[in-house]
């Protein structure tokens, strides 16, 4: 299956070509496009961008992967972010990582989605927060400090459980 975007969407991206001396130039705005299009920016649209830009393929994937406000594969409904910088790291964030990951049945990969699409973990570099460490969001919210216990609680309730 390949990537085809919107009339609207082909528009916006001109527009963001249009608007650099060299297409290539246009790759963040041109994903920013695309993810508000799908939700996310799928392989089929990084060879699209890349065709599109006059890249290779690898230095789509390069920019996707460098940049954490771009996604690979669609999102849950809710998602919950934990810092993992230096503050919420020595205030115990990895554990709470590990209990969401725990209760939701997910594997190690960061971004990685509850199978019924409900939740998806995600760890960042820096919230914000770091006197509510360790701190996360549930869909932009500060919902800090963090303990396993709490961070399971929110699954719990976001699932109506």
């Amino acid at each position: 299956m390949s990537y085809v975007p919107s009339p609207e969407a082909r528009e916006r991206i001109d527009r963001a070509v249009a608007a650099y001396p060299e297409a290539s130039a246009a790759l963040l705005p041109v994903l920013h496009v695309v993810q508000g299009e799908l939700g996310y920016v799928s392989k089929e649209a990084e060879a699209w961008i890349a065709a599109r830009l006059g890249l290779l393929p690898l230095r789509v994937r390069e920019v996707l992967t460098f940049y954490t406000m771009f996604r690979r594969s669609p999102w849950g409904k809710t998602v919950i972010r934990v810092c993992r910088n230096l503050s919420c790291t020595l205030a115990g964030a990895e554990g709470v990582v590990a209990a969401l990951r725990r209760e939701l049945g997910l594997g190690p990969d960061d971004g990685d989605t509850a199978s019924d699409g409900s939740v998806t973990i995600v760890t960042s570099e820096c919230l914000g927060n770091c006197d509510h460490a360790p701190c996360l969001q549930v869909d932009g919210v500060d919902r800090g400090p963090a303990t396993p216990e709490a961070a399971v609680a929110i699954v719990r309730e976001i699932k109506g459980r």
